[in-house]
C-alpha cells in the first residue's frame, strides 16, 4: 500500500510542476501542445515499443484483455441503453458511451502503470483494445450518423495504423512474438527517447489544468455527464473487479492491475472526436474533467483495497 501511495505521490508532484509551468508561462502559449505532440508522436510510441518488445506476451494476451473488453462493453452498453430510452441521438449517445468506458490509457495510464503497477506493458491490453477495436467502431458510427465529414471504409479500417502509439505498441508485440532481438545501436536510442514519455505526459497534463473551468450545474448535458462519470469512475471498475475476481479468478497483483486500469478517467482525445464531428462537445469536456477529478479517490480506494 505504501508503494502504491508513493507512486501516486510522484505522479501528483510532476503534475503540480506542470501546473506551475503553465501558470508562470515558462513554455509560452504553445508549451502544452508541443509537449503533447512530442509524447504522442515520439516518446510514448518509443516507450511502448521498447517495453513490449521485451515483454512476456502472456501478460498481454491474458484474461486481463477479456476483462477489459467486457467491462468496457458493459459501461458503454448501459449509457447506450439510457441514451436510446431518453432519445439523446446517435452522435451524443456515442460520445457519452465513449466517455463512460474509454480510459485515459496514454496520458495517465502509462505513468500509473510505470510508477504504481511497476510495468508499462500492463496498460497494453486496454490501449490496444481501444485503438484497434473501440476507436474504429465509434468513428464508423459517427460517420454513419452524418455528424461530421464522411470517411471511406478503408480509412476507417486503417485508423489504428495511422496512430503512432498504436503502431509503436503493435511493433513491440510483433518483435516479442517473433523472438527477434533488436540490435543495441537501434534499441538503445529508442529506449532513451522512450524514457522521457512519462514526465513529458505528466507535465503536459499539469499545464492543461491551468484555466480549466468548473462544469455547469444545469443544462441539457447535466444528466448525460453525471451518468458517464458515474459509469466511468464506479461502474466500469466495479464490473472489472467482479469479472476479474469472480469469473476469471484473478488475485493479487493481477487483480489490482486490471481494476486500476479500468478506474482510469475518460481519455482527453474524446473531446477531439466530439469537436471533429461537432457533436456533444460540452458533454465530452465536462465528462473528462469530472471523471479525472473522481479518478483520484477511486484509484486510491482500489489501491487500498487490493494493494
Amino acid at each position: 500500500m505504501t508503494g502504491v501511495l508513493n507512486g501516486f505521490a510522484v505522479i501528483a508532484v510532476v503534475i503540480a510542476v506542470g501546473f506551475l509551468i503553465g501558470k508562470r508561462g515558462y513554455l509560452g502559449d504553445n508549451g502544452r501542445e508541443v509537449l503533447t505532440k512530442l509524447a504522442f508522436h515520439v516518446a510514448t510510441p518509443a516507450l511502448l515499443f521498447t517495453t513490449l518488445a521485451k515483454a512476456d506476451l502472456s501478460v498481454i494476451l491474458s484474461p486481463r484483455l477479456l476483462v477489459t473488453a467486457l467491462s468496457t462493453a458493459a459501461a458503454a452498453g448501459v449509457f447506450i441503453a439510457v441514451g436510446v430510452a431518453r432519445r439523446w441521438g446517435v452522435g451524443r449517445t456515442t460520445i457519452g458511451a465513449l466517455c463512460s468506458s474509454y480510459v485515459n490509457s496514454e496520458n495517465l495510464g502509462i505513468p500509473i502503470a510505470v510508477y504504481v503497477l511497476g510495468d508499462a506493458s500492463l496498460v497494453a491490453p486496454v490501449l490496444l483494445f481501444q485503438q484497434i477495436v473501440v476507436t474504429p467502431i465509434a468513428m464508423t458510427v459517427l460517420d454513419l450518423s452524418e455528424a461530421g465529414e464522411r470517411q471511406s471504409l478503408w480509412r476507417q479500417l486503417v485508423t489504428p495504423l495511422r496512430n503512432p502509439i498504436a503502431v509503436g505498441a503493435l511493433a513491440g508485440v510483433i518483435v516479442a512474438a517473433t523472438g527477434w532481438t533488436v540490435p543495441g545501436p537501434v534499441f538503445n536510442p529508442v529506449d532513451l527517447i522512450g524514457k522521457m514519455s512519462v514526465p513529458v505526459v505528466l507535465l503536459a497534463y499539469g499545464i492543461s489544468l491551468c484555466g480549466s473551468s468548473l462544469p455547469a450545474r444545469r443544462g441539457s448535458d447535466r444528466v448525460p455527464v453525471l451518468l458517464s462519470v458515474a459509469l466511468k469512475s464506479v461502474g466500469q471498475p466495479a464490473v472489472a473487479w467482479v469479472l476479474a475476481a469472480g469469473v476469471f479468478g484473478l488475485r493479487g497483483a493481477s487483480l489490482l492491475d486490471v481494476v486500476v486500469t479500468s478506474a482510469l478517467p475518460a481519455a482527453q482525445n474524446l473531446f477531439t472526436y466530439a469537436s471533429r464531428y461537432n457533436v456533444a462537445e460540452r458533454l465530452a469536456r465536462e465528462s473528462i474533467l469530472l471523471s479525472t477529478l473522481a479518478s483520484v479517490p477511486a484509484l486510491v480506494v482500489v489501491a487500498a483495497l487490493l494493494g
